[in-house]
């Protein structure tokens, strides 16, 4: 895979890409990562990337000829270009999956009060972080980056990105190691029973017990089991006599 971004700020990338794993993926050539600066191909003799709107307004706008310019200089019949913006899809770990097999990902990084209309003709999709406003797209493709590339086969093992949370739709399971006691609080015992057919179903209850308490939105899409539902039903009257009145009514 290739990842391009064009970005005014390319070096807001490098701690993404010398860090860790994705720098480690990086280096055994798993990926290909380039940062494109769109403000190399402006027309303009002052270098300027952006004007004032058309009808008046604050701020100031993303002009095409730079940042187009700049795209097709990258672009091939293979390329996904995805616009980070507000407007766009909610980004989560079903679509990184999705990126993650793509051949060459395109992210579009905006500044200032935004872009000129006519870029979105161009892009393949929109994708936003979340429900916020940031200074720029760098943070949010920065955090996408992240989350796709470590999906790359051979960048993590398959069975940790397998029980990453979101990944079957629910919340992680509790996670435990060395020592056994702290300060009187025991690991579980069936973790330390050698017994993995219960400690598979106690991962998976812990994972609907999660879920359920902290983000029960999540559980309208996830696939349940009939199994599923009736510990669902079970928890929910076990979480209600354990927590506060307030989140005993969102349960």
């Amino acid at each position: 895979m290739k990842v391009s971004v064009l970005s005014l700020f390319p070096e807001y990338f490098q701690g993404l890409l010398n860090t860790s794993i994705i720098s480690r993926a990086r280096e055994n050539g798993l990926f290909e990562f380039e940062t494109v600066n769109f403000r190399e191909f402006t027309k303009s003799k002052h270098g300027h990337v952006d004007d004032a709107p058309y009808g008046g307004g604050a701020g100031m706008v993303l002009m095409c000829q730079p940042l187009l310019d700049a795209l097709k200089s990258i672009q091939t019949p293979t390329s996904k270009v995805i616009l980070l913006s507000p407007q766009g899809q909610k980004f989560d770990q079903n679509k990184a999956a999705e990126l993650s097999r793509e051949d060459h990902l395109i992210f579009i990084c905006g500044h200032y009060e935004g872009f000129d209309e006519r870029i979105r003709d161009y892009v393949d999709m929109q994708l936003s972080l979340g429900d916020f406003v940031l200074t720029g797209g760098e943070p949010a493709a920065a955090a996408m980056c992240d989350s796709i590339l470590r999906l790359i086969p051979g960048v993590i093992k398959e069975e940790s990105a397998g029980g990453d949370s979101f990944s079957d739709g629910l919340l992680e399971y509790p996670q435990y190691t060395r020592p056994y006691e702290y300060e009187g609080k025991k690991v579980p015992d069936v973790l330390m029973s050698g017994h993995h057919a219960n400690i598979e179903k106690w991962r998976h209850e812990e994972s609907l017990k999660r879920t359920l308490l902290h983000r029960p939105d999540l559980l309208k899409s996830a696939v349940l089991s009939e199994q599923d539902h009736k510990d669902l039903a079970r928890l929910k009257e076990e979480l209600k006599s354990q927590v506060s009145q307030e989140e005993a009514e969102s349960i």
